[in-house]
């Protein structure tokens, strides 16, 4: 059953591959229309999901991740309106090159072609990888958590009949459903392109050790604020304060807190006091802890993503420590230092191997709507074609098209070969 899902969504992102911009954002207004129509269906269903997983004990993380009230459809319509803004992501010319007078070379960018995405919880996932996936001119298969099942079905019952009759093919999208089929999808290698799974740390591990598709995605969300000594405490107050507390459940929430020596002992009293208005479990190193009272952090907290409002903090020696902390518990997901020292902040950006890395700023921008990127199919600390957020410019490769007028490569080898201009062109490709 699956793989003849998986062959309809092959045979129909050959033709989403081929859309016009106009066509996609066609079918992403109509897709957005009705999510706005169908609102109260949409909550009605989240509402059954999230009184089941009440009944089950899901945890509160995982909770608020689960909810989709009409503020978060809103969001989600609002995300869906900015992409249809944005520029066609498929066709752009990436290079152009004469090879020989009436022989040009183009590089220009494709969809890469059916996209697997394994999702828990957060039922705005669906709507956001979908549509960035359509306007991206990609199918794709979706297997969410059997927690929003009901949720995610109401979802993309809605976006594929609007889709469909706005003009995309049929099988464009589908809906997974059994526990049964994540692991059918990790073996259609011959089908899927590129596999997105967003969830837990143990979930995505399991995901990338289980199949050979390409996988695209990170595993932890270990970020860190570096309050250095040159810092407006003002500033790092507020930085640091917004850094967990905002939405302490998700991946670009702060979990470690470095804080200078120099000036930890003003800063520690001032930011626990926040942290304690906000309801935050503290725990603290040796030097945390002769400055305020914390509960004891070991080895395991600098290397834990909490995704609640618990935080880890140590006092380090200056940024050289910082930066070791960093490159050695970091999951290379978002990392921000706060400082008005300029070459201190140029140190920290060049030298920490993070996706994101930030000056005197939240880690909670580390999002692909705040990139102005169309929302995000995820965040990559890959290593790969894309990294940090993924949104559309993630969602695409690129083909070589060659143009020529009946040449062959026998005319330049052997002794009197023709001689390659390689001349870079300043033009689109006509095709």
């Amino acid at each position: 059953m699956i793989q003849e899902i998986a062959f309809k969504a092959r045979q129909a992102s050959i033709r989403t591959a081929a859309l016009s911009a106009e066509e996609k954002n066609c079918a992403l207004a109509a897709i957005a229309g009705a999510l706005r129509q169908q609102e109260k269906r949409i909550v009605a269903a989240n509402q059954e999901d999230l009184a089941q997983a009440q009944k089950d004990h899901l945890n509160p993380a995982l909770l608020k991740r689960l909810k989709f009230d009409g503020a978060k459809l809103k969001g989600a319509i609002e995300g869906i309106e900015s992409l249809i803004t944005l520029a066609d992501p498929v066709g752009r010319t990436l290079s152009a090159r004469q090879l020989d007078n009436g022989l040009e070379l183009y590089q220009v960018s494709a969809p890469i072609g059916v996209l697997g995405i394994i999702f828990e919880s957060r039922p705005d996932a669906l709507v956001q990888i979908s549509t960035l996936a359509l306007k991206s001119g990609n199918a794709v298969l979706l297997k969410g958590g059997s927690e929003a099942v009901h949720t995610n079905r109401a979802l993309a019952e809605v976006i594929i009949e609007a889709s469909e009759g706005a003009g995309l093919p049929e099988g464009w999208m589908a809906l997974l459903e059994t526990r049964a089929d994540v692991n059918a999808m990790l073996a259609l290698e011959g089908y899927i392109d590129l596999m997105i799974p967003r969830g837990s740390n143990a979930f995505v591990k399991y995901i990338m050790d289980h199949t050979r598709i390409p996988v695209l995605g990170h595993a932890d969300g270990i970020c860190h604020v570096f309050i250095d000594r040159a810092a407006d405490l003002e500033k790092a107050v507020r930085i640091a304060y917004d850094s967990k507390c905002q939405y302490p459940a998700v991946c670009n929430a702060m979990e470690t807190l470095l804080v200078d020596q120099a000036i930890a002992g003003e800063f520690l009293p001032r930011i626990k006091a926040e942290y304690e208005k906000a309801g935050v479990e503290l725990r603290g190193d040796s030097r945390t802890q002769n400055i305020i009272e914390v509960k004891a952090a070991d080895e395991q907290d600098w290397k834990t993503e909490y995704n609640d409002l618990i935080l880890s903090i140590r006092v380090v020696d200056g940024l050289e420590a910082a930066i070791d902390h960093i490159n050695t518990y970091s999951s290379h997901h978002t990392d921000a230092i706060v400082t008005e020292d300029s070459q201190a902040a140029r140190q920290f950006l060049n030298r920490v191997d993070s996706a994101d890395v930030f000056w005197n700023c939240s880690t909670r921008f580390a999002d692909g709507f705040r990139y102005g990127l169309g929302a995000e199919v995820g965040i990559s600390t890959n290593k790969i074609h894309a990294r940090g957020p993924v949104g559309l410019e993630g969602l695409v490769i690129y083909k070589w098209k060659l143009l020529g007028r009946g040449q062959i490569v026998a005319e330049y080898s052997g002794p009197q070969a023709k001689p390659f201009t390689h001349k870079e062109m300043n033009k689109p490709c006509p095709l």
